[in-house]
């Protein structure tokens, strides 16, 4: 699943191709077809992410709300738009450029009101600017749920995926398994203002590196790391490698449905 840097850069992306814009709507799937013909030739208003859910405004205030969930792609393209396949929920086209919207878990027309419903259940976003981080450490500091766990509950911090997760745990030598209501207010401020330096990076270079200057493998001399997921990186998906820092192997376990990863010799507090 995409982690929260994917979804505000395409938040800037579909901005930066269409607002301003009375796109073309359609979509060619049929599932969003009765809401595309009431978008059909509405101008494109504003674009917005929350965590990992993306919003395109048409007009003043209908929104088209959209979660990638594990399957969905989108994928821009120049214009002319080929004929589409029978997989794309949304397309817009304008005589420069085209999107198509494959596989969401969510494609839906929404107002207003549930709009501001999904901010509401949402954590605050280390990219958004209205974040308020005390806002999630009140509901960290006072919680018996591992760390690892509560950075990936979507209503404590919004946009932290497994990536941002074990990686902001590692450089700050924290224990995936320690209890929330054990990390100081110290060690969340500090948390915090990683998740958004390496965050806003993330939006900038469309991937995700998390290693420090004097781990690059420049710096270390050692082979690049070939992943489909891209990205220099400490111990995700490096089950049973050797710490970059330490060599000690890098350890795995499955927590809430997902994989961790960690160094147990790094990350001791």
């Amino acid at each position: 699943m995409p982690e929260g840097h994917t979804i505000h850069r395409l938040a800037q992306d579909y901005a930066a191709r269409f607002q301003g814009t009375a796109p073309r709507v359609t979509s060619p799937q049929g599932k969003f077809s009765d809401a595309a013909a009431l978008l059909d030739g509405a101008e494109l208003t504003a674009t917005e992410a929350h965590g990992k859910h993306l919003f395109l405004r048409f007009r003043t205030d209908d929104w088209v709300h959209i979660h990638l969930g594990l399957f969905g792609k989108v994928g821009f393209g120049a214009a002319p738009a080929p004929p589409p396949t029978d997989t794309v929920r949304l397309r817009l086209a304008t005589d420069a450029a085209h999107v198509d919207l494959r596989g969401p878990t969510t494609c839906a027309l929404i107002t207003p009101d549930d709009k501001r419903a999904i901010h509401a259940r949402l954590g605050p976003d280390p990219l958004r600017q209205d974040a308020d981080p005390a806002a999630a450490y009140a509901r960290i500091g006072r919680s018996r749920s591992t760390v690892a766990a509560l950075l990936m509950d979507q209503k404590v911090i919004a946009g932290v995926g497994n990536v941002y997760r074990a990686e902001v745990l590692f450089r700050h030598g924290i224990d995936p398994y320690r209890a929330g209501r054990d990390l100081t207010p110290a060690e969340w401020d500090a948390v915090w203002a990683d998740l958004v330096a390496l965050m806003r990076e993330g939006v900038r270079h469309n991937r995700i590196d998390t290693v420090r200057p004097e781990h690059t493998p420049e710096a270390m001399g050692r082979p690049p790391r070939k992943d489909d997921h891209g990205g220099e990186v400490y111990v995700y998906r490096r089950a049973n490698l050797p710490c970059l820092l330490c060599g000690t192997g890098v350890r795995t376990a499955e927590l809430a449905a997902r994989n961790l990863f960690w160094c147990p010799a790094c990350q001791r507090n």
